[in-house]
């Protein structure tokens, strides 16, 4: 789950990182407020959307009065934000943020994250402040720093001088920077943050240094022991069938394609999404339904399938352990009764119950096309669109 920036902002300030002073505004009236409460004479006025490259899209502007705060609050406020996270739709502009303006001297790149490959909390660090890091990495991968923390030792002084060194900071600046890390590892940590990416991370006139921005990405399966954050949820930065999805604990990612999937098991589900590229075609969705799903799920996960406008077809590729393959036949049954089935249906089953569950679709009536196999089935589902087209 990922969360707007003045709610990162307020999350690591919690924990004692320092951020510039901001506050948020869903209301033109609201932006005015907030730059008369925080003076000038500098502010900077930012479109909050969950999405990186604001400031090429016209989502950051720096403004030196109240009247220019309010106009710039006129003009992001509803705007479609374009950037090349977004994609072309791009994302509607619902609130901004206004901070206090900062002196910059320096800007530096801080993240942390999870290495995959050391199972450790990872540290990046780069003087290369305010760019793209995949630019950074690609042209001058020698400009970033990575160091990872043993969870059995937490953060400890050698990482903060690490950390210090990695940015060029000594003295005064250097150990406000080993303070800041240990902040932010813990702050990580605390809240079961998944990324945690500070950039800028600058030093003003005043030789502070502060989080000038912040992206926070949060494990949704640590949420349920985090009220604070899930709170946080901004369903709107969503798509709709994702929220749905999660409402009955399935597996769902909305993609461009044609073809709907559903399936049990991530694995299986990334292999049907190839072999659907493979003969020609593009999936519309990941859906993994579970091991442990009921007739209520399978019925939820087939109404989010065909809720998409762009499916042309669906694809039910089930290998049944734990999941049995007669729990798939009647939640699909159900679902076609509720929703009606308006494009092809290529069914694959394969495991536990797996007779009593294609007997069950074969006395159902309905128009549903049997496969033997997943590569059977990816080609009659791709064939079956295309003959629809």
């Amino acid at each position: 789950m990922n969360i707007h920036e003045y709610q990162a902002k307020a999350v690591l300030k919690e924990h004692g990182v320092p951020v510039a002073h901001g506050l948020p505004a869903f209301s033109v009236e609201d932006a005015v407020k907030a730059a008369e409460e925080l003076g000038g004479p500098v502010w900077v006025v930012k479109a909050q959307i969950h999405a990186g490259g604001r400031g090429k899209g016209g989502g950051v502007k720096v403004v030196k009065s109240v009247d220019e705060v309010k106009a710039e609050a006129e003009r992001m406020l509803g705007m479609t934000l374009v950037t090349h996270q977004t994609g072309p739709a791009g994302k509607l502009v619902n609130r901004i943020y206004v901070e206090q303006g900062s002196s910059i001297e320096d800007e530096f790149y801080l993240s942390i994250l999870v290495d995959r490959e050391t199972s450790r909390v990872a540290f990046v660090a780069s003087t290369e402040g305010g760019m793209d890091i995949e630019e950074v990495a690609a042209s001058t991968p020698e400009k970033i720093i990575t160091f990872d923390i043993d969870p059995a030792t937490g953060f400890m002084p050698h990482h903060g001088r690490t950390l210090a060194k990695a940015l060029g900071l000594s003295g005064g600046l250097g150990k406000q920077a080993q303070k800041i890390g240990r902040h932010l590892y813990e702050a990580f940590v605390a809240k079961d943050m998944s990324l945690l990416e500070i950039n800028p991370l600058v030093v003003t006139k005043e030789e502070e240094l502060i989080c000038l921005d912040a992206k926070v990405g949060f494990d949704p399966n640590a949420l349920f022991r985090h009220a604070d954050i899930l709170s946080l949820r901004d369903e709107s930065e969503e798509d709709e069938k994702e929220i749905e999805a999660s409402k009955f604990d399935l597996n769902y990612i909305a993609l461009d394609g044609k073809i709907g999937c559903m399936v049990n098991g991530a694995g299986l589900a990334m292999a049907t999404m190839d072999i659907i590229k493979l003969y020609g075609s593009e999936p519309a969705n990941f859906l993994d339904v579970g091991g442990g799903a009921t007739v209520d799920k399978v019925t939820a996960a087939f109404k989010i399938i065909t809720s998409d406008p762009n499916v042309s077809g669906i694809l039910v590729n089930i290998f049944g352990g734990i999941m049995r393959c007669d729990i798939i036949a009647e939640g699909v049954i159900e679902a076609v009764k509720q929703v009606g089935l308006e494009v092809p249906l290529v069914v694959r089953l394969e495991g536990t119950n797996v007779e009593k569950g294609k007997e069950i679709i074969s006395n159902s009536g309905l128009n549903v096309i049997s496969a033997d196999n997943l590569d059977d089935a990816a080609q009659k589902i791709v064939a079956a669109v295309k003959e629809a087209a």
